[in-house]
């Protein structure tokens, strides 16, 4: 059975609505889309990728959407819309009425205010969500994961998963407080976590037995029903290439049973995300 990649990008750059990456990001500062992927994809035995957002405007969104509309092997699509806004909601009822349209992700990451996700108008859009059979993807660091966990609380009902692990601190060889943390935000339900990102947070010095530790504590937290593989590409190309990191993807779970590994590489994303795996 074909494998699923779930958090891949896409970009055109010069169209007016990306500033970034930028010239400093040599190995991904290019244009990148469904040709450049689909030989990695061939290689690897995934025949469908979920297609995420790299800017926060909803111009970006409705490129990936036109694109996806067009390649059978995006079978899902996650945007952006403004959480704040007072026409969040309608913004969100429009692009749903995209078929691959499945989720959205504020970049968290980005935003200095920790606890910016918690404010009434961003739970007022959140709350939306389940009911348009729509996901919470967050992109954040170690510092808000108890702030992930309180929107669990505050909505249980929303599916959320925690890209790249939360960007553990890898290049520093520490695994606290974000082992701990990451224990905790396991404990709720509607939270998944994706095993992404872990090579350019270690670095170009990466290697499978340093990121070991962290792919571990991720699929020993949440299980392997909550964990998806993603390869992160074009951004991994600033440490490795798509076939490195999907044969050190495969190694970090060589220990897991058969039935982990096909929900890890498969099952959990397209439950999660609604993808049909027939």
């Amino acid at each position: 059975m074909s494998l699923i990649d779930a958090h891949q990008h896409y970009w055109t750059l010069g169209l007016g609505h990306n500033d970034w990456p930028g010239p400093d990001l040599k190995p991904i500062f290019r244009d990148f889309g469904p040709d450049d992927l689909k030989p990695h994809l061939d290689s690897a035995g995934i025949s469908r990728t979920v297609l995420v957002q790299a800017a926060p405007n909803v111009t970006e969104t409705e490129f990936l959407l036109d694109i996806a509309a067009q390649e059978e092997t995006v079978a899902a699509v996650v945007g952006w819309v403004d959480i704040l806004a007072a026409n969040a909601g309608s913004e969100l009822r429009r692009l749903k009425s995209h078929p691959k349209f499945k989720g959205i992700r504020p970049m968290l990451q980005g935003i200095d205010e920790t606890a910016w996700i918690l404010r009434p108008e961003a739970i007022a859009t959140l709350e939306l969500l389940p009911q348009l059979d729509l996901r919470f993807d967050a992109l954040i660091q170690p510092r808000h994961l108890p702030v992930i966990a309180a929107l669990a609380d505050r909505l249980p009902d929303l599916p959320i998963v925690v890209d790249h692990g939360a960007k553990p601190f890898i290049a520093e060889g520490r695994l606290e407080p974000w082992a701990a943390d990451m224990t905790a935000l396991a404990r709720r339900a509607n939270v998944h976590v994706k095993l992404s990102g872990l090579v350019t947070e270690a670095g170009g010095d990466w290697s499978v037995q340093r990121l070991r530790p962290y792919a571990a504590h991720l699929i020993d937290a949440f299980g392997a029903d909550r964990v998806m593989f993603g390869s992160d590409w074009p951004v991994v190309l600033l440490d490795a290439d798509y076939s490195e990191w999907f044969a050190a993807g495969r190694a970090l779970t060589a220990d897991r049973s058969e039935t982990e590994r096909q929900a890890i590489f498969l099952g959990t994303a397209a439950r999660f995300y609604g993808i049909s795996t027939t």
